[in-house]
């Protein structure tokens, strides 16, 4: 399964979403992220927190969804947007076929520096229980109508409580 997780700046929540589906589905899912705006570089947060994790971040970019538009670019299954409900932030939304949903989640990027370590491990925290809930359906069977259903639930889903 192709899952394509966007959000505004691609430099906190969609890295962390994407690093998280592709190493926890163990093959299952292929994650790519990008951003409508994107930032240029990934927040130095995120590498922080990823590499702290074991995760390789050598290859770790902000880029336009632009790059999912063409006739070479893999075919995606599903479309998540990760963006949170601040009043300034505009999500983007993917056209097509692909099932779509939204998992918001605060930018901990908008957090004050010295609050980048708490913000960036709530955002991890409840990115990562959702891609945990995600990988434990049976995503080889289920069918778009049932994808979308799932993937509605588990974004409406209080993930913020241990």
């Amino acid at each position: 399964m192709n899952i394509l997780v966007l959000c505004t700046g691609n430099s906190a929540r969609s890295i962390l979403l994407e690093s998280e589906l592709n190493v926890a589905s163990n093959g299952r899912i292929t994650a790519y992220s990008a951003g409508s705006n994107p930032s240029g570089k990934v927040h130095p947060q995120s590498i922080t927190l990823l590499s702290a994790l074991g995760r390789d971040m050598s290859d770790a970019r902000s880029k336009s969804w632009n790059e999912f538009e063409g006739d070479d670019a893999p075919v995606m299954d599903a479309v998540i947007t990760v963006c949170g409900s601040a009043a300034a932030e505009a999500c983007p939304y993917w056209p097509g076929a692909p099932v779509q949903s939204h998992w918001g989640v605060e930018d901990p990027a908008a957090a004050a520096p010295e609050d980048w370590t708490g913000a960036f491990d709530t955002a991890y925290d409840i990115l990562s229980r959702r891609a945990a809930a995600l990988i434990n359906l049976p995503i080889e069977t289920l069918d778009a109508a049932t994808l979308k259903v799932e993937l509605d639930r588990i974004g409406l889903e209080n993930f913020h409580d241990p």
